[in-house]
């Protein structure tokens, strides 16, 4: 039953990248389905963070909330990947800031900051992308000083990877900050 389940994932996920968010969203709910009945834990928690995704490309933030909500406790009770329930953490933090959460947003990014900290196979691109959001949240909330914090370690990690339009991005927050443009292209 696996070959199924994984065949709906991998169909849900082409579905996605051809920008088919209706038809991703029909083939998660059956992997979510399938695995649900099959007591497969590991294929019901990626098909969830995959429905929750697709949820956010329709807009459907509060189901995407529910969803990596569920994958989120699933992920934690299994214990057996800190990186994925780290990004999975960290989705669910973006969602919840989206729907004006704030405090709990903030926690969400504060679990996945101590996941990517604490494990030495984090990919610096991960913990980048995981300081972006907190970096916004915290200038939304108006702790400047936490912003330009993070906003400066976003910086460095995305000009340590030469991803130029993070080190703008970050760059061009710093500014607004007015902090420092060290980076700022033109």
């Amino acid at each position: 039953m696996n070959n199924a389940i994984e065949e709906l994932i991998a169909r849900a996920g082409q579905h996605r990248r051809e920008r088919k968010p209706a038809d991703a969203a029909r083939e998660w709910a059956e992997a979510v389905e399938l695995s649900r009945q099959h007591m497969d834990i590991p294929n019901l928690v990626r098909s969830l963070c995959g429905a929750a995704q697709t949820a956010r490309d329709l807009a459907r933030n509060r189901e995407a909330a529910e969803l990596y909500e569920e994958a989120v406790s699933l992920g934690r009770n299994q214990n057996n990947d800190p990186l994925f329930l780290a990004h999975t953490v960290r989705h669910l933090g973006d969602v919840r800031r989206h729907l004006g959460q704030h405090e709990a947003a903030q926690s969400c990014y504060e679990e996945a900051l101590k996941f990517y900290r604490g494990e030495p196979e984090a990919n610096p691109l991960d913990l980048a992308n995981a300081l972006r959001p907190f970096a916004i949240l915290k200038e939304e909330l108006g702790d400047l000083r936490g912003a330009t914090a993070f906003w400066r370690e976003v910086r460095e990690l995305y000009h340590s990877l030469a991803i130029d339009a993070g080190v703008v991005e970050a760059s061009q927050a710093l500014a607004r900050l007015g902090k420092d443009s060290r980076y700022t292209h033109s």
